[in-house]
């Protein structure tokens, strides 16, 4: 067991440094970078590392656990940041059943919500007792494969992207378990090429949840305002193609969406209440951008890249997105999903 002063040293460490996971398809599989210098510098490997393809990459609120979903049993790797490293804990007693693809953590740290590729398509863990116990199922289940799972702000719902017909799952927890809600009257469109919704995410007020989809118009926003899902009207200029991944900015003013095709990514600007597609940056991703990430204080953008360097970093200090310099060590092989611990 830690002492206290340890606990306290452990907390000054979250504190002090701003840590960077990618999910990739290559060995190593998740690659780690420290920003307590000011600039990205890869971390030594994990001693235990997942055992496939990295598909996702979630950090527990509180910033003790990282999580990554892969492609090869166990499914969902977990490492307990308590120490100042990343240590393997063991794994859940009922696994995902199958290629993990995303994961995400509620609000409070109590859930953790794993999208897989077999049925049930979804398995979510209570951390009530301080390890990972897998809940029933929901009685109604995603449709297919779950590709993106996105808790709203306050923890009451769960938001399921998947890969056939209606694309998108919503259920409410405000009884203490899910029970699915009415598909929103509008849902994505027919499915295409890529499989369906891909990325899901809400506004920090709660009151939005954005879509990714790959049909036109590759985005679809929903407002909650009335207390049930609404599409609301299309942005004047939409994504380019295939929308793969989505992602609000802490601040709730601008939200990214990733994309099949040049130039792979749009920010789009909701300060006036509505969102205004923001100028490309002057330097854009080199592929496929299937995640993205903002940094917790809202100064960094990360974005999950198919083609070298795999990652590609902005700086948002003055306003408006500036490429960084590339980590002097890159990720090995397609990254899919990125994502800041919450200090």
């Amino acid at each position: 067991m830690l002492s206290d002063s340890m606990l306290l040293g452990a907390a000054r460490w979250r504190l002090n440094r701003r840590i960077l996971a990618v999910a990739h398809t290559t060995s190593p599989f998740v690659t780690l970078y420290d920003w307590s210098t000011g600039s990205p510098i890869k971390m030594t490997n994990p001693a235990t590392l997942p055992t496939g393809n990295g598909r996702g990459a979630g950090w527990s609120p509180d910033g003790r656990y990282l999580a990554i979903a892969h492609t090869t049993t166990p499914f969902i790797t977990i490492y307990d940041w308590r120490s100042g490293v990343p240590v393997k804990i063991a794994n859940p007693a009922t696994l995902p059943g199958g290629n993990g693809r995303y994961v995400a953590w509620s609000p409070n740290g109590r859930y953790m919500a794993v999208a897989h590729n077999t049925s049930p398509w979804l398995a979510i863990y209570d951390w009530a007792s301080g390890a990972p116990v897998k809940v029933a199922n929901p009685a109604t289940l995603p449709a297919g494969v779950g590709n993106a799972a996105a808790w709203s702000p306050d923890g009451r719902y769960l938001a399921i992207a998947h890969a056939v017909a209606p694309y998108v799952t919503i259920y409410d927890w405000s009884s203490g378990a899910p029970v699915k809600i009415a598909n929103p009257a509008v849902v994505p469109p027919t499915v295409g090429s890529l499989g369906g919704a891909s990325g899901a995410t809400w506004s920090p007020d709660g009151r939005y949840l954005v879509i990714a989809h790959d049909q036109s118009p590759w985005m679809l926003i929903y407002d909650w305002i009335t207390g049930v899902p609404v599409q609301s009207s299309n942005p004047s200029s939409l994504p380019g193609s295939d929308g793969q991944s989505a992602e609000w900015s802490p601040d709730g003013l601008d939200v990214t969406v990733g994309f099949l095709n040049s130039p792979y990514m749009a920010i789009y600007n909701w300060s006036t209440g509505s969102p205004v597609r923001r100028s490309n940056p002057a330097t854009l991703p080199t592929g496929t951008v299937a995640g993205s990430g903002w940094s917790k204080d809202n100064l960094f953008l990360a974005l999950a890249h198919s083609s070298p360097p795999y990652v590609t970093i902005y700086d948002l200090t003055g306003g408006s997105p500036v490429k960084l310099a590339n980590p002097a060590a890159l990720p090995t092989g397609n990254a899919i999903k990125c994502s800041w611990s919450p200090f």
